[in-house]
């Protein structure tokens, strides 16, 4: 065997090693099954463990009498994240879109799911530079939303999500009713009470509170008109506002309803609200997860 075979042969050896720890790494590429779907669970209850632990470690009791296992506990999370997103800095030259060996990983780096990794463990580091890191470290629950990409072992995951992104365009146009409604009564009522109580309504945005509260019909009575016209228009608000934030309770619910059940197309066919698959009834009994 010559010196080029030998060389090809170990750069082979490398992409094959490579590509088996981005498979590992990445879920969308993990079965149920394997090394790759263990340590994917396995990573994802340390992320909720993490979750738990920095909620624990708000109650001052907790935090005083176990001060000890919160900080090795972190030191032990913060070490395992480092070395997955090391990994995955490394690795991700297999996957479609990074395989540039330089501009691949700097457009990982800056990528979502790259800067969520990244915010996993900097906080860690810049405490080391600053005694109070509190708005920071609390960056590190942004690691969280690594869960939303285990929808592919749950199917309640998939079907919630398969539901948002089914009844997406629906969801936008109520929300941007809500959201619309929200910033024009709130600037008219600014208008109508700011005279008489300059302090609370003291800008649209300060109303905004107002406009929120009445809407959602929470009410904590902190900001609230006082004047005739301000009151008949807060009575207006607060009964469309039932009434809008009806509408997405209401799309959600019947997304839900037809990925639950299955929902036909132009052939006359049902997609599995679970795998996507696409079968006749009759053939129904024959689907079996």
């Amino acid at each position: 065997m010559d010196l080029n075979s030998i060389k090809t042969f170990e750069i082979g050896n490398k992409r094959s090693f490579r590509k088996k720890v981005w498979s590992t790494l990445d879920v969308r590429y993990s079965e149920r099954k394997g090394i790759s779907f263990v340590f994917n669970i396995s990573l994802s209850i340390l992320i909720f463990l993490n979750t738990i632990a920095i909620i624990l470690n708000t109650i001052p009791d907790l935090s005083q009498n176990y001060h000890t296992v919160f900080r090795d506990f972190e030191y032990f999370s913060v070490a395992v994240f480092l070395v997955e997103y090391l990994l995955r800095l490394w690795s991700c030259v297999e996957a479609r879109g990074f395989s540039h060996p330089f501009y691949g990983r700097v457009r990982f780096l800056f990528s979502f799911w790259g800067i969520v990794d990244l915010l996993a463990i900097a906080p860690f580091f810049l405490s080391a530079f600053a005694t109070d890191f509190a708005f920071i470290r609390m960056l590190r629950l942004l690691r969280i939303l690594r869960l939303f990409r285990m929808s592919r072992y749950f199917h309640a995951f998939r079907i919630i999500k398969n539901v948002l992104n089914s009844k997406r365009d629906e969801l936008i146009l109520a929300f941007s009713f809500i959201f619309f409604l929200i910033i024009f009564s709130s600037s008219l009522m600014y208008y109508i009470e700011h005279p008489v109580q300059p302090k609370n309504f003291s800008s649209i945005p300060a109303s905004l509170w107002w406009g929120v509260n009445t809407m959602t019909t929470v009410g904590y009575g902190d900001i609230y008109p006082i004047t005739l016209a301000g009151k008949i228009l807060g009575a207006f608000v607060a009964i469309s506002g039932i009434s809008l934030f009806a509408l997405p309770a209401g799309i959600i619910a019947s997304g839900f309803n037809e990925h639950i059940r299955g929902y036909k197309n132009e052939q006359g066919k049902v997609k599995c609200p679970y795998c996507q698959a696409e079968y006749f009834l009759a053939e129904k009994g024959k689907h079996i997860h």
